[in-house]
């Protein structure tokens, strides 16, 4: 798995997820992306190119999300493939994230 993280304007970051967000990387992603993260700071994850997740892949997203909640910002999920929306389906952790069906959705 590959990710970028691009800071967009004073208080976003685009996080480009590609491959599969599992156990082997989510610590080191999670690292990457909280560490860079500031009070405010809105989180935007493109996954488009993400094809799988596990439930450490959850748990990033799922730490990423309460921080900014915690410090005033937002997390948005943009183009959620198929394959791992059936795993936000079953764990319903759908129901905690704004998801939207592509990147240019996602307002700030």
């Amino acid at each position: 798995m590959a990710w970028e993280i691009k800071e967009e304007g004073e208080n976003l970051l685009k996080i480009d997820i590609d491959g599969r967000l599992v156990a082997a990387v989510a610590p080191t992603l999670r690292e990457d992306v909280l560490s860079r993260m500031k009070d405010g700071t809105n989180v935007l994850f493109d996954l488009r190119k993400m094809v799988h997740i596990d439930s450490s892949g959850l748990g990033v997203l799922v730490q990423v999300l309460q921080k900014a909640k915690s410090s005033g910002g937002r997390v948005v999920l943009a183009a959620l493939q198929p394959a791992p929306k059936i795993v936000f389906d079953i764990t319903k952790v759908s129901r905690v994230f704004e998801i939207v069906p592509t990147v240019e959705d996602a307002k700030f």
